[in-house]
């Protein structure tokens, strides 16, 4: 099969286009450059150029490569800039892919996997979420992933795709140091931006009902969330007519400070965090079911959180080298 993964040249999605390239699937890069960086497209991987909103790039591209199926990364996922700009974010991940489907399903595409989060669920008060969990999204931003799903899900019903939509946990490391995240939105980039800094990590809130106070969420290696691509891809292509919606996490919760203290153990730092009062919607606990995955497409999480950690610092190495410490 040929796949066409959106937003390929992006921090997830350059390791989704290498595992799959690495399981001998056919891949094309179609991203519009806005935040990912062309160089982390592998060689001899088409690299289109172009927005989901251009639906005759994107019918071009399918039908010029020859595509048999679509991984849907490409979204705007910054939340605090979608409750500032809802439209544009609405226009983008969710316009976006109306359009994608659209040229998909004109396109004769038979199968869509689509990147979505845990974001839909918002602060579920549960142990565990399943994929059963209520889904009351508190951002924009989870908002447009909820709606991506319905579109998907409807989309498939009415032309006979074959669709997984994958809800993400929070996916750190990096597969090689050119690889990492370069952004400062999650905890890990965030923890690694102070300590290059000289600076001590930043805690909201430490009274929480966890064991030691501070919120608790599940971490997924972005090596382990490529290689669920993969499987979810073979899955659709062996079973036409599949309509999967699986979590992707490890099924283990870590808590924040637990991982500043991985984090400090691990590149050498001894700074204590500073703590400041809660953030309003920071729910104490969100940790993933992961058995629907295991059962569905034979697919574990393998790499633990220390994984995760030091790859990211590799990465975060080669163009901030740390500060000195005190």
């Amino acid at each position: 099969m040929t796949w066409l993964i959106t937003g390929g040249a992006g921090y997830i999605g350059a390791h989704v286009v290498r595992a799959m390239t690495g399981a001998g699937e056919r891949a094309v890069v179609y991203d519009d450059l806005s935040t990912g960086l062309a160089d982390r497209v592998p060689d001899g991987v088409p690299l289109v150029v172009g927005s989901t909103l251009d639906g005759e790039r994107v019918a071009r591209a399918l039908a010029e490569h020859g595509v048999t199926g679509v991984v849907h990364l490409a979204a705007r996922k910054q939340v605090a800039e979608s409750v500032s700009l809802p439209l544009y974010y609405y226009r983008e991940n969710v316009e976006g892919l109306r359009v994608l489907l659209d040229a998909v399903t004109s396109a004769g595409v038979r199968s869509f996997v689509l990147s979505s989060s845990a974001a839909v669920y918002g602060t579920p008060d549960v142990d565990l979420v399943t994929e059963e969990t209520p889904c009351l999204p508190l951002s924009p931003y989870g908002e447009t992933k909820l709606a991506g799903e319905w579109l998907v899900r409807a989309a498939g019903r009415a032309a006979g795709l074959s669709t997984a939509c994958l809800r993400y946990f929070n996916v750190a490391g990096a597969a090689r140091p050119d690889l990492a995240d370069t952004g400062v939105s999650n905890l890990i980039p965030m923890i690694f931006e102070k300590l290059t800094a000289g600076l001590p990590p930043h805690v909201f809130g430490d009274d929480y009902p966890t064991p030691d106070g501070t919120c608790v969420r599940d971490y997924v290696h972005v090596v382990d969330l490529a290689e669920a691509h993969v499987a979810a891809a073979r899955a659709l292509h062996s079973a036409p007519g599949r309509d999967l919606t699986l979590n992707i996490g490890r099924g283990e919760g870590v808590s924040v400070r637990e991982v500043i203290d991985r984090v400090n153990a691990l590149t050498g730092h001894d700074r204590p965090p500073t703590v400041s009062p809660r953030r309003p919607g920071d729910p104490a606990r969100v940790v993933a079911s992961v058995d629907r995955a295991a059962t569905e497409l034979g697919w574990k999480a393998r790499r633990g959180i220390d994984d995760m950690i030091t790859s990211a610092w590799a990465g975060r190495l080669r163009p901030h080298p740390p500060a000195p410490r005190a």
